[in-house]
């Protein structure tokens, strides 16, 4: 049986960046923290942790899209890999707005 691409995962962590308590979201799986925008490079799909790296994913910008919202653009800080993860605008704890949009101005 094949496995899907993506896993709900909605769990609540500690940020591993800024060491803020992140509840779990609620309304759809959280990657990352909502109040400084640092991930974890974990997963391969959406939700499997199955990545080997584990290194901090460093916010690098963000782009507004019509259909997502916001995709958050990461660069990796250990393997060097860049990623894009949809913004969490609702739930327990949405997203930093003015970090989203102070983001949009990166490069």
């Amino acid at each position: 049986m094949e496995q899907k691409r993506f896993q709900t995962r909605d769990e609540g962590f500690v940020c591993a960046h800024c060491g803020a308590a992140v509840p779990p979201n609620g309304v759809t799986s959280r990657d990352h923290c909502p109040f400084c925008l640092w991930s974890r490079h974990v997963d391969i799909n959406p939700g499997d942790r199955a990545n080997p790296c584990g290194g901090m994913l460093r916010p690098a910008g963000a782009e507004p899209n019509a259909k997502k919202g916001f995709l958050i653009r990461y660069r990796c800080e250990k393997c060097g890999a860049a990623l894009r993860n949809k913004a969490a605008l609702t739930g327990n704890a949405p997203d930093d707005m003015e970090k989203l949009i102070a983001l949009t101005a990166m490069q």
